[in-house]
Parts: C-alpha cells; structure tokens; sequence
C-alpha cells in the first residue's frame, strides 16, 4: 500500500512481485510496452515443502528464503526491489469516514484513533496503512479512507524473507487486492470493458479458495472456503503410497495409475464444482444480486481437464481460466507454450508487479 511514485520519484524502476503461498513462490517482473500496455519480462515459480508455509504464516524461514533465491536466480531477473503480499485473513481492512482536508499528520492521527477501534489488539502490536479512497458518497465535507492493518510479526516475517534473499521489500500489498488489480486489466478487455458486469473470480490454492464478486471495479462480496488442490494431492498420497511432493509433481505431469481418473480426479472435480455453486447461491442469498455474468477461475487447480466444462454446466455461467497476462506482449525469455499452462497460478505475482506503475 505505499505508492512507489511516491518512493521514487517519477520512474518505474525494476521491481518484481513475489508471491509466497502454501504451495511455493512465484515471482512476475513487468515492464511498460507503450502507453497502458505491459510486457511480461520474467516469471518463474519454485515449490515449497510441505509446513514451510501454513495459513499464510511462515513456519519455516530457511525454507522460504531458499526458495525465494532460487526463484529470482531461475527467472534472470536483475531487479532487487520486491512487492509482497500478505493473506486476507492476516489483514483487518475497514472503510472510515474522515473529514476532508486534513493534513498527512492530522490524518494519520485520526486514523490511529479509529483503528483502535476495529483491532483486537494493541496498536504497538501492529502494521498500520491507509489509503485516501476519495470524496465520501454522501458528504463533500467528507472523504472515505480505506485502513488496513495487519499483526507486525507477520508483515516483518516477509520483509525479513524478501531481506535475506537480497531483495528489497518497497511494497506490502494484500494478496486479494493484488489479485483484484490483475483481474481489472482483463475485466477492461471483456465487452463494454467489462460495464455492468458481475464477475465472479474463485482462486483455488493449495487449502483455502478465495471469492471476490466484481462489479464495475468494486468488490461487492469477497469470502473464503477452507477447500484446494492440496485435498487431491493428499487423495494420491492415500490411494498410491507416494511421498507428498512426488504426487503433487505427479497430479500436475498426468503419470499415474489407470484408475487415477475414475477413483480420483473425477470426484475432487465434483467436489470442486459443488464448492463453486455453493458459493455462488451463498452470494446469491447474502447480497440483493441474483446474476453473475462471467467466472474466472485461477490458481494452480484451474486448469485439471475437465474442471471449468464441468462448472459451466453446473453453473450456467459463462466460465473460463484466467491467464494475468493476457494481452501483454512477451519478453525474449518467456516461452508462450509454457506460459499457457501455468499462466492462471500467476494471478497474486502479476498484480504484486502491476505495483511498478503505482
């Protein structure tokens, strides 16, 4: 949440967006290809053991910053400034009212004082940010200021992750907004760029799927379901006596037994698509909507064989796999091939570097 042009002055200097997950780390570095156009310079992701990463807390440091290392040699990335995200549920956020023309001071007092009200803890305790939203809807004395704040420990476990990789932690964003300002630059290519649409964007990770429902760039609903790909991998481990990471390599090359997509795959992809349509009558009853026009899907999960055929008949929503880079050029290092089968895991890295251009 802090604003590089602010930072830096008026450039865009290298930065790559680094995402840490459950299941690894990826990393996106952009560059600007002419006015509002992108080209993907490098991307690269780097598999995580099982239990370095847990809810979003890092359990084990080493781990992490050895695969962030890895990652930044992988991709040949010479950029040393990093935007981060931190998990949505590490991170309390909350819209106040504040009156207009305070000063940066006065706002930030004004600010603490409200927090207080909304963290569960001491404010010594936490990371504290605000963003100026804009005039209040119904005030012009007013201004709507979105707060967000987020246990310190977890913020500095990042940045000292980001530290002993050589990086340079310049941004802390939350991986839903991050996902959100990807999902913008491709609701800006829909029809209408996208006017009057509700879109739907479930992000499957490795545990836990991520719901934001999008209306004309506003998040008008936004939950989370404890199910991911990983429930699949653990079926593997069960049915084939694998070691946890062999069956993750596995689920994603196809090399399994015969039976692997009756017994297996074939319920994991009913159970995923009952997880979807839930959701959806849950939007449908807890908001006054009662359409969703488009329903991207991303993470790792996205793209098993079968999964958005069989969520789009169950649905009847138009439905497809979300690709980040869609529409940007490419660098002489990305191979497209390559990029098409992984591209939807890559949603929270592209708009992490989508933080270049402030």
């Amino acid at each position: 949440m802090m604003d590089l042009q602010t930072l830096f002055g008026r450039g865009h200097p290298p930065l790559v967006g680094l995402d840490i997950s459950t299941s690894g780390v990826r990393l996106v570095e952009l560059a600007l290809a002419g006015k509002d156009q992108y080209r993907l310079e490098r991307y690269a992701a780097e598999p995580l053991p099982r239990g370095a990463v847990v809810d979003g807390n890092i359990e084990n440091m080493e781990q992490v910053v050895d695969a962030v290392r890895r990652v930044w040699k992988k991709s040949g990335s010479r950029a040393k400034l990093a935007a981060l995200g931190m998990p949505p549920a590490s991170v309390i956020t909350k819209k106040i009212i504040l009156p207009a023309g305070l000063s940066e001071d006065q706002l930030e007092v004004q600010v603490e004082s409200e927090a207080s009200q909304y963290i569960p803890f001491a404010l010594d305790e936490v990371s504290l940010d605000f963003d100026v939203l804009g005039p209040a809807a119904n005030s012009e004395e007013d201004i709507e200021v979105m707060l967000a704040a987020s246990r310190r420990e977890k913020v500095e476990d990042r940045v000292a992750i980001a530290e002993a990789s050589g990086l340079t932690p310049t941004v802390m964003d939350i991986e839903s907004y991050a996902a959100r300002a990807a999902l913008d630059r491709i609701t800006a290519q829909l029809p209408q760029s996208g006017s009057g649409q509700i879109v739907a964007l479930f992000q499957i990770g490795a545990q836990v799927t991520h719901i934001s429902v999008m209306l004309d760039g506003v998040t008008i609903y936004e939950r989370e379901q404890p199910f991911g790909g990983q429930s699949l991998t653990q079926d593997i481990v069960r049915a084939y006596g694998m070691a946890f990471d062999e069956a993750e390599t596995r689920k994603k090359s196809g090399e399994l037994p015969d039976n692997y997509a009756n017994d297996l795959l074939t319920p994991f992809l009913e159970s995923a698509t009952l997880e979807v349509t839930r959701a959806i009558q849950f939007f449908y009853t807890s908001t006054p909507y009662t359409r969703v026009d488009q329903l991207f899907l991303a993470g790792g999960c996205a793209l098993i064989p079968g999964l958005i055929e069989l969520i789009a008949a169950r649905s009847k929503i138009s439905t497809a796999v979300i690709s980040p880079f869609k529409g940007m050029t490419l660098g002489p290092s990305v191979r497209e091939s390559a990029l098409r089968a992984e591209a939807p895991a890559y949603l929270v890295a592209c708009g992490l570097a989508l933080r270049r251009f402030g």
